[in-house]
């Protein structure tokens, strides 16, 4: 059988399974509908949250939920903010996410790059006691990290909850399975060879390949910092919370309205919806890449 036989039969049979896929083809009603189920399904629990904080609270005793707003959403908002210190609740936590954020994402990636692409005594032994870091439950650590915290008088201010979260396991791991394969080793050492030295090299060879990995643990990241609910409650008073623990002030009372309940959580709720707006493109391309790449 000649070379160009085998060539055809082989583009024939990837022909083959393409179709058997569906690669080929292009999304019908069917997958139009189980995707609109699916974005329905997924939308409905925080629409039902709106149209709750929309209502009083008697309406919760309703034998058929309802679908359309009410009038009382602002009277609600009013109450949380009377309730709670919304605002500097709010501006800790945006405080705590940025700065986790920033610090996972930049330490990760340095890191990551290190174990990806340098050669150093003891790499692949420390990789193995970073994986191992994430098969330990968190709630060990937590009697004495917070007896540290307390000894070094830290506990009831921010810095608590930044510190022990500055870079984290995952974050090195994931960058390091992502710059692995995405930078040859033959870009690495032109740059070398043109004299670009190690840091030069990470900022003008890493990083622009790293942006689509690093936008996906920021985004990652900061909503893990930001929903994050139990350390910051252990840390922190109720004259210094972040906007999770000062929500739960709302249900301490013995009587739980719970359409003032809803407004506070569809208030905290806004920033993550901005921000997966403004880096819904970043996380597509980075998704993409790694189907592409995988």
């Amino acid at each position: 059988m000649s070379i160009a036989v085998k060539q055809k039969q082989t583009a024939q049979d990837a022909a083959k399974r393409r179709r058997f896929f569906g690669i080929d083809r292009r999304p019908g009603f069917l997958t139009y509908g189980l995707l609109t189920v699916f974005l329905v399904c997924s939308a409905y629990p925080l629409w039902w949250s709106f149209i709750m904080s929309t209502r009083p609270n008697s309406d919760f005793g309703l034998s058929w939920p309802p679908l359309l707003p009410g009038g009382q959403f602002w009277i609600n908002v009013q109450t949380v903010l009377e309730s709670i210190p919304f605002w500097k609740a709010l501006a800790n936590s945006l405080i705590i996410s940025c700065v986790i954020t920033i610090s996972v994402v930049t330490f990760s990636t340095l890191a990551g790059y290190a174990f990806a692409k340098l050669r150093f005594r003891g790499r692949n032994g420390l990789m193995v006691f970073v994986i191992a870091t994430l098969a330990v439950p968190t709630q060990l650590g937590i009697i004495p990290l917070f007896m540290l915290m307390r000894n070094w008088g830290w506990t009831g201010s921010i810095g608590a909850v930044i510190i022990p979260l500055l870079v984290t396991a995952f974050g090195v791991f994931f960058m390091r399975q992502y710059l692995v394969d995405v930078i040859p080793d033959e870009l690495i050492e032109a740059a070398r060879v043109d004299g670009a030295n190690m840091i030069r090299t990470f900022f003008h060879v890493a990083v622009p390949a790293a942006r689509p990995a690093m936008a996906i643990l920021a985004l990652f990241t900061f909503m893990t910092a930001w929903t994050d609910f139990l350390w910051p409650l252990l840390v922190l008073d109720s004259t210094n919370p972040t906007l999770q623990t000062a929500l739960s002030q709302l249900q301490s009372a013995h009587y739980v309205d719970y359409s003032v309940v809803l407004a506070g959580a569809v208030l905290s709720t806004i920033p993550l919806l901005v921000l997966f707006v403004l880096a819904g493109k970043q996380l597509i391309s980075g998704i993409m890449q790694g189907a592409v790449k995988g």
